[in-house]
């Protein structure tokens, strides 16, 4: 892949650096507060900035009290998802993916809820919206289990006007090297819950707040997840062109729709941020991306779980990713000449 980042935006970040130089806070000064603001901005949510998207699991999860409980995960999804559950305190339970999305499987969720479930984490694979994200909300509205959104693929996916992270109980977005929105590391929560935000806020700086001038603890279990205010700087210039980055995903994936017949078919209302375009029983791709999960990313496989999650196990078996990411070379040649470079 090719980092979005050019001279312009370098000549942005620096004069931020600036800023961040002439406050002397490098930590916790204003430059966090103000990337949190343009997400909120964006996602038209709450949010709060930590070190990267597993310590935003993590946090959502150690709010909602889940020791010695049981969280349900999708198997087909980066180990750091299940890492975040175990260090939480919670026993982790694989499910399987539907084959239409790749999202998690309502229908195997069903079978896996126990009188110990207290969250469901729906991961938002390869940019859009889990398909099923309405009746997922209500299954756990009636089983009372908290919804948690994984959006760490999900920049700019959206499901009738709502961006990810809009319908659980908090959302997690990752700006990791790889992602649309990369900044090296840097993680974001967002949430419609206000205290959970708040609480995020201490949490993430050790459990402290000062009250008159005096540094106080009202959580004892709070540890270090704060973002600094260099990579918040490099955020807010990410955010700047993240719709530019969008919108040519969207154009490069409009071309791709016209080649490929055998892909994930979004429902009315859907939009995808396009972290990956995935087909499916493609052979003869000449030119592809990394897949977004093989077998040997399986959560259960790593976790040495004999367990059978059949669907997974297809898609790992049968799907491709032509290139998306942005600035790819070839992204401006018209459909019949990505037609020949791409294919057999």
């Amino acid at each position: 892949m090719i980092l979005p980042f050019d001279e312009k935006n370098k000549k942005e970040y620096y004069k931020l650096l600036d800023k961040v130089f002439e406050s002397n806070f490098w930590s916790e000064g204003l430059m966090v507060k103000e990337f949190e603001n343009k997400f909120s901005e964006y996602t038209n949510l709450n949010s709060a900035a930590v070190t990267n998207g597993g310590t935003a699991l993590l946090t959502i999860l150690s709010y909602l009290k889940v020791q010695d409980k049981e969280v349900i995960v999708p198997t087909n999804t980066f180990y750091a998802t299940s890492q975040a559950v175990k260090m939480a305190g919670a026993t982790v339970v694989y499910a399987d993916c539907n084959k239409y999305d790749l999202c998690i499987s309502l229908e195997d969720i069903k079978k896996k809820v126990t009188e110990k479930t207290k969250v469901i984490i729906v991961v938002h694979i390869g940019g859009h919206i889990a398909f099923d994200i309405d009746e997922l909300v209500k299954f756990c509205d009636r089983k009372k289990i908290f919804l948690v959104e994984d959006c760490a693929h999900a920049h700019g996916g959206i499901f009738n006007g709502r961006m990810a992270g809009d319908f659980g109980i908090a959302g997690a977005y990752s700006f990791y090297s790889t992602k649309t929105m990369p900044t090296g590391e840097g993680g974001m929560i967002v949430s419609k819950d206000n205290d959970l935000i708040e609480w995020t806020r201490l949490f993430r700086n050790y459990g402290k707040k000062v009250i008159d001038g005096k540094v106080n603890y009202p959580l004892k279990n709070g540890f270090n997840y704060r973002m600094n205010e260099f990579t918040a700087a490099l955020g807010i210039v990410q955010m700047q062109r993240l719709n530019e980055i969008l919108n040519w995903k969207t154009e490069l994936a409009q071309k791709y729709d016209e080649i490929f017949q055998n892909k994930i078919n979004y429902p009315c209302g859907m939009k995808s941020g396009y972290y990956k375009y995935i087909i499916f029983e493609y052979s003869n791709l000449k030119i592809e991306t990394g897949k977004v999960f093989n077998k040997s990313d399986f959560g259960h496989i790593i976790d040495g779980l004999d367990i059978k999650l059949p669907n997974s196990e297809w898609i790992a078996d049968n799907h491709k990713c032509p290139p998306i990411y942005f600035g790819w070379e070839y992204a401006n040649k018209n459909i019949s000449e990505l037609k020949t470079i791409l294919l057999n």
